[in-house]
């Protein structure tokens, strides 16, 4: 009868320890719309996808591929999040242990004289030996919590989760670290690019204030005429100071990238027309979600919060936990581990919450809510993904509209330089006319690099929108 008891409660305890409570993940039904908002329909028939490329495939730039290299080693975002992965990574280990019985292993050994004049002579004079020892030796399970609702397992669900939510997040900052380095060297190449225009036009002034000058000691120009022509040379030698900051700048923005002391950026590349752009097939909508490192982050995250149910769940319910200990005791050292001073201690424990002060209750609604405001991150992180991937697809097509539109007024303004320069230089018209057209085409050429450099962005930042970088 006996027997059949203790087969039964091993029955029941094999039965309940595959039972966990708490309710079991479930990935929310988010709509995915069926194409990427953009200016142009985009092609749907291909799934290819800029995002499947490698960074190094995109930008094909050896001077970006060497800092971009740089960056993925010794960037500090980068480090302190491979940092928090380690640290996810030994929670896990720790939550987990807490599944399997802990073991120790104990001893000691008491070495008494005792005296024969001491607080009891008679007992002592009696004792044979003055020279008492004694000796304990024992393995020790320490409180084992048998895992009957699962609870433990919920949190090693949990700790799992986290672990991969910030392995995704480490992902995140891959993708962040290659944007931010590739849009800071763009920006380095148009503010070279605006420079050399600055400096180009600065030559071009001073060469026409040089034959106003000329033209005034013939009696040709007026004092009014040379003042201008000063005016142009001094606006163009006031902005090359203002790039060259801005240029220097930027390389100690990119070297706080590369994880180095501020210092001066190599570079071959040229801003000009030739500067290769990648095709942009943005690919399927549904493939984004499985892209995107910090969607994968915010659904990991919400994994992590519906285990935490369980583990809040379980605490209603009885906690057995195991402790005992097997060894030998005695007073003699050769007969410690002999058959008589064997010892052992089994002490199971059943400890069964009865008031709390809704203690438990309130721990769960927490659990609850932070599931619900986990799953709205989530949510939130679907939509933004998309948002900012119509965002990126506006801005590549309207900048590469408005390059085309702005090429061709640098164009025209070229030509009306060089008339207005000759009709001037030939008498037929005046000064003024000439210096106009010399500003807008200044201005013209600056802003059409300006926008080329947001027509690259906008590739840069259409590769991280889809979820590109990681690979």
């Amino acid at each position: 009868m006996r027997t059949s008891f203790y087969i039964g409660i091993a029955v029941a305890a094999v039965t309940l320890s595959g039972c966990t409570v708490g309710p079991n993940y479930k990935r929310p039904q988010v709509p995915v719309p069926t194409s990427f908002r953009a200016p142009e329909p985009l092609s749907e028939s291909q799934g290819a996808s800029l995002a499947d490329l490698k960074w190094f495939e995109v930008f094909r730039d050896p001077q970006l591929d060497g800092l971009i290299k740089v960056a993925l080693v010794q960037n500090y975002d980068l480090r302190d999040a491979v940092a928090r992965v380690d640290e996810a990574r030994a929670n896990l280990g720790i939550t987990r242990s807490n599944q399997y019985p802990q073991l120790s292993a104990s001893g000691n050994l008491d070495i008494t004289r005792l005296s024969r004049t001491g607080a009891t002579p008679l007992a002592a004079s009696v004792l044979p030996d003055q020279n008492r020892n004694w000796g304990e030796a024992a393995l020790n399970l320490l409180s084992f919590q048998v895992d009957l609702l699962g609870q433990l397992r919920r949190a090693t669900e949990a700790a799992r989760a986290n672990l991969l939510s910030a392995d995704w997040n480490r992902k995140t900052v891959i993708t962040t670290v290659v944007s931010q380095v590739a849009a800071d060297y763009f920006q380095l190449l148009e503010l070279d690019s605006e420079l050399r225009i600055s400096e180009s036009t600065l030559e071009t002034r001073q060469e026409s204030l040089k034959l106003t000058l000329d033209r005034e000691a013939r009696g040709i120009d007026t004092q009014l005429d040379v003042r201008q022509a000063e005016q142009l040379v001094d606006s163009a030698a006031e902005s090359v100071p203002q790039l060259r900051q801005q240029a220097e700048q930027t390389e100690d923005q990119i070297s706080l990238l590369l994880g180095k002391n501020p210092e001066s950026i190599e570079r071959e590349s040229s801003f000009d027309q030739d500067y290769p752009l990648p095709e942009v097939p943005a690919g399927l909508p549904s493939a984004l979600l499985e892209r995107r490192p910090d969607i994968r982050a915010a659904e990991q995250s919400l994994i992590a919060a519906n285990a935490s149910i369980g583990v809040a769940r379980a605490a209603y319910f009885p906690q057995i936990s195991l402790t005992g200990s097997i060894g030998g005791q005695s007073s003699t050292l050769a007969n410690l581990f002999s058959g008589p001073a064997g010892a052992w201690s089994f002490i199971p424990q059943v400890t069964q919450p009865i008031f709390t002060a809704g203690r438990l209750k309130n721990n769960v609604r927490l659990a609850e809510a932070e599931r619900d405001d986990a799953e709205v991150a989530y949510e939130k992180s679907i939509r933004t993904a998309f948002q900012e991937v119509s965002d990126a697809l506006i801005a590549h097509q309207r900048t590469r509209e408005s390059r085309v539109e702005q090429q061709k007024l640098v164009v025209a303004l070229q030509d009306r330089k060089r008339l207005a320069y000759r009709r001037y230089e030939g008498g037929v018209d005046t000064q003024l006319n000439a210096l106009l057209a010399d500003t807008d085409l200044l201005s013209a050429e600056l802003t059409l690099q300006q926008i080329r450099y947001a027509e690259l962005v906008s590739v840069v930042q259409l590769y991280r929108a889809l979820g590109g970088g990681w690979q």
